[in-house]
């Protein structure tokens, strides 16, 4: 049940009867009727924004300036305003979701403490879990790799499970979607989402009103596919949001995104989605919605649409949405939605002025571009960032460009010996070839040109390389269903691209290990090897560590360089292979039509699939029912336990915090450069033995075989505090073209992980400040890499640019995020970490956006002054910094009114 307890001063609440049924609403069209205004040209977004201030608005969280200001953005096209926004619910997946259920079991326990009730630390909001991150590429290539990876799934992770199994029970509104079902965003995609949410209030009437969400993973913008506005948190902020307290934003900056005219013979979802990308990208439209519009949105399934969605994060925006339109509803018809849901979604959408059809004027925009749909060409992307898209044409001579830096002098040519082979491993082969993540597997354009290229291919006697890890992990089991129906399971097969889990595999660094002989093949030559994944993440050292290069690509692209094994092929030219006839079989000659994937599509895929696949949803393969747990309202933790641990952010706390202090004396922990991505400071993939991690797992008697990967061991500070800027492929400017987690310990000279420098600051009291430049946080939204720089008693980072996400996290943990003057940065000031900081301003008051001056006292005694952007951005924000962090601020909320009675 929810409570609208706002004040609906501008007595908006209204009656909306469908199929005979009545909900109450908070309708548009009477507000401009009181006085708003017209605002029927917001964007779907703006609208959406501005009926969830509407619902809430109470003169206190939300008063009726803010619903102003957003009909006065009409005429400004963007604001400097702040509000309070509530989602109707919260979206998880399991490597944020177990160190999320880790912070509320440990905040039960801090609430006891302080004298108030531990009941109150409950999901206010509706929250889903859906454990997908888990599984790993172990087997391959065989029918039995769903089961044995499944089973090494339970093994690993058995700890997780049952803690989370606990969660489950001990916690309200939260429910747990099992393993194996599929990618939280499919799930939500074809189950969980609405598009228009109904609850109860305290009256008992049922209210309507936009679904929208936030999720502990940055590609929860899938969903905006299908008009669903919900965008990527961090962990603590999704924590805070379940436990009612509103996210505090600016009102966004909106971009339109024209599309016209239809996609070339061809061309797939993939490819656009690249090129839109790359735009966008230029564009800089970080912190800002984007909007999909125009005659071109005819053209494109739902399925493409929440394509593009899916990769906002990519792009850099907070959301990619697309409006309400016929296609909106099809879709929900289709995968299995309530008939009553259907009919709501419609005649709520077109009571609002949330419909999109071909009479429906553009909206108005803080800026535009557009793209017509019929010049996109095949491409890809890579080989370390997502935005870096290449033509199909194009990618054997730019590979070559990067390759020949990559190997430094070397030679670009390394024939390799692999033992018990009659082939050498050289530089360009593509060792990994991924059908996986949630941009692509479950649209079934391009499924299904996959299994059409690999039924092609196969009839042709084409074979896969056999130096290549192929691998198939839909995002939904609907996928299974229709590539059976169509019979092209068998073709995929032949080829080794078995189906390997449902789940989020290789694009989130859970490819598995490569067979032992490319391996050492590829560090006896050090080799150059490159992975082609139809994933939406292509960061260095996150697809495997042994691969350098790594390009994201369409599913049936992705078998095609299976079959070529090299990027030094042309593919797009040159012969893919020679065929059982003796001759040369080229890509067109395997490559279905638009009309065959159509077909193909119209005849295999089924509502009934849907019906049936989600129907016990909740219920979870025999080995997660056999899981036992404790129970009760507190936790019980195993000291023993190297997967749950009691987090360390409540020690000691009291209802009053502590006084916010300038920072006297700091030393540099890194320098980093741009583009640092959430990866490179808490990476989620392999976790090396010599590491600091390793070793306290080591220590802890785990053996290598079981030590997972970070991302399963989120739950334990111990490790991803130890893993904290330990990618293997970081680069801290202190140290001289050195790659890896190390620092210099500035007192000694002496070389060292930053997590044994970090500690040895820590003992002596030492701050540490972290400095970087561009575009700092980007990818994965990732809690651990905020709460890790916490626990390496980093006060602040300083950085030209920050990401969304992570500038947001850096605050809800107690950190400065701090932004160079233009002009300024790390090179200009002539860092190399000798010198020691002070950060001035912050205890004379705290105010968002402020100026705080940087004193540099570098090591011969000179002095230089910077003034930096304080970027705390809203005063919700500084109350959080005051409080030591967003999950500290509400606790005490929570255990106020219990300590003052």
């Amino acid at each position: 049940m929810s409570t609208f307890t706002g004040h609906d001063s501008l007595k908006t609440r209204r009656t909306l009867s469908v199929g005979g049924k009545s909900v109450d609403y908070f309708s548009i069209p009477e507000a401009e009727k009181a006085g708003l205004g017209d605002v029927s040209r917001l964007p779907f977004s703006m609208k959406v924004l501005l009926e969830n201030l509407l619902r809430f608005e109470d003169g206190r969280t939300v008063s009726v300036d803010d619903v102003k200001a957003v009909a006065q953005w009409l005429v400004d096209k963007r604001s400097d305003r702040e509000i309070a926004y509530r989602p109707a619910r919260v979206l998880m997946q399991d490597f944020t979701g177990v160190p999320a259920v880790c912070d509320l079991a440990a905040m039960r326990e801090a609430m006891v403490a302080l004298g108030g009730d531990p009941t109150k630390i409950n999901p206010l909001t509706p929250v889903d879990l859906v454990i997908d991150h888990s599984v790993m590429v172990d087997s391959f290539g065989t029918p039995k790799a769903f089961d044995e990876n499944v089973e090494l799934e339970f093994q690993r992770n058995g700890e997780r499970y049952e803690f989370l199994r606990w969660g489950q029970k001990a916690f309200n509104n939260f429910r747990v979607v099992p393993p194996g079902t599929g990618i939280c965003h499919q799930v939500n995609l074809e189950y969980l989402a609405q598009t228009v949410w109904t609850d109860t209030d305290q009256t008992g009437a049922t209210v309507a009103y936009p679904d929208t969400l936030v999720g502990t993973d940055s590609h929860t913008t899938m969903v905006n596919g299908m008009a669903v506005l919900g965008w990527g948190v961090g962990g603590i902020e999704a924590e805070a949001a379940m436990l009612g307290q509103p996210i505090s934003m600016l009102i966004p900056e909106v971009v339109g995104f024209k599309l016209t005219g239809k996609l070339r013979e061809g061309a797939t979802a993939t490819d656009l989605v690249l090129t839109v990308t790359q735009m966008l990208r230029k564009k800089k439209v970080v912190g800002k919605f984007v909007e999909f519009y125009g005659p071109g949105l005819d053209a494109l399934t739902l399925a493409d649409r929440a394509t593009i969605a899916n990769m906002a994060p990519e792009y850099g925006a907070t959301c990619g949405i697309f409006p309400i339109d016929a296609e909106t509803i099809r879709f929900l018809d289709f995968t299995g939605r309530d008939a009553d849901r259907v009919a709501l979604v419609e005649a709520y959408a077109k009571a609002q002025g949330m419909w999109r059809d071909a009479s429906t004027p553009d909206p108005v925009f803080t800026d535009t571009l557009e793209l017509d749909l019929g010049s996109v060409e095949p491409s890809l992307a890579g080989p370390k960032r997502p935005q870096d898209r290449v033509l199909l044409s194009n990618v054997t001579k730019e590979f070559g460009e990067f390759l020949a830096g990559d190997v430094a002098g070397r030679p670009v040519s390394q024939p390799t010996d692999v033992a018990g082979a009659d082939y050498k491993l050289d530089h360009g082969h593509v060792v990994i070839a991924a059908i996986t993540s949630c941009t692509n597997t479950s649209n079934p354009s391009v499924l299904f040109a996959a299994g059409l290229v690999a039924k092609k291919a196969v009839e042709l006697g084409l074979k896969t390389k056999p130096w290549v890890k192929p691998s198939l992990a839909p995002g939904s089991q609907v996928v299974t269903d229709y590539l059976n129906a169509a019979g092209l399971t068998p073709y995929l097969d032949q080829l080794g691209f078995n189906l390997v889990g449902y789940g989020c595999t290789t694009c989130i660094g859970n490819s598995g290990p490569l067979p032992d002989p490319i391996a050492a093949a590829v560090d006896a030559g050090k080799l150059t090897v490159a992975s082609v994944l139809s994933g939406n993440r292509n960061f260095e050292g996150r697809v495997s560590p042994q691969v350098r290069a790594n390009y994201l690509a369409s599913p049936p692209l992705v078998v095609a360089y299976a079959l070529a094994g090299t990027l030094h092929l042309d593919i797009s030219k040159d012969p893919i292979g020679t065929g059982k006839d003796g001759q040369p079989v080229y890509l067109k000659d395997i490559w279905p039509t638009n009309k065959e994937i159509e077909d193909t599509i119209s005849q295999f895929l089924t509502r009934e699939m849907f019906v049936s696949r989600y129907a016990n949803v909740f219920l979870g393969p025999e080995q997660w029912q056999k899981i036992k747990t404790v129970e009760g309202m507190t936790y019980k933790w195993d000291d023993k336990s190297t997967y749950a641990k009691r987090p360390p952010l409540f020690d000691g706390i009291t209802m009053t915090p502590g006084s916010v202090s300038d920072v006297k004396g700091a030393r540099a922990l890194a320098i980093l450069g741009d583009s640092i991505t959430t990866d490179h400071i808490s990476p989620a993939g392999n976790i090396k033995k010599t590491s600091p991690a390793g070793e306290y797992l080591l220590e802890n008697g785990v053996i290598v075989a079981d030590f997972n990967s970070y991302g399963a061991r989120r739950g334990n500070h111990e490790v991803m505090m130890r893993g904290t800027f330990a990618n293997i492929r970081i680069k801290n400017e202190m140290l001289d073209g050195v790659e890896g987690g190390l620092t210099k310990y500035v007192p000694t000279g002496e070389v060292m992980p930053i997590y044994n420098a970090s500690m040895k600051y820590q003992a002596e009291g030492t701050p540490l400040v972290v400095f970087a430049g561009q575009e700092y946080g980007t990818g994965s939204s990732r809690d651990w890499a905020a709460k890790g720089t916490r626990l390496l008693g980093v006060s602040a980072v300083i950085a030209e640019s920050f990401e969304r996400i992570h500038r947001s996290n850096l605050v809800g943990m107690g950190i400065l995020p701090l932004q160079y003057p233009a002009g300024v940065n790390r090179h200009t000031l002539k860092l190399d970490g000798t010198e020691t900081f002070d950060i001035e301003g912050v205890e004379a008051g705290l105010k968002p956006r402020m100026d705080l001056k940087l004193t540099i006292t570098r090591a011969d005694g000179s002095k230089e002054v910077v003034n930096l952007l304080c970027r705390i951005d809203t005063l919700d924000e500084v109350d959080y910094f005051k409080n030591g962090g967003i999950l500290q601020y509400v606790l005490r909320n929570l255990a106020a009114p219990a300590a003052a009675e």
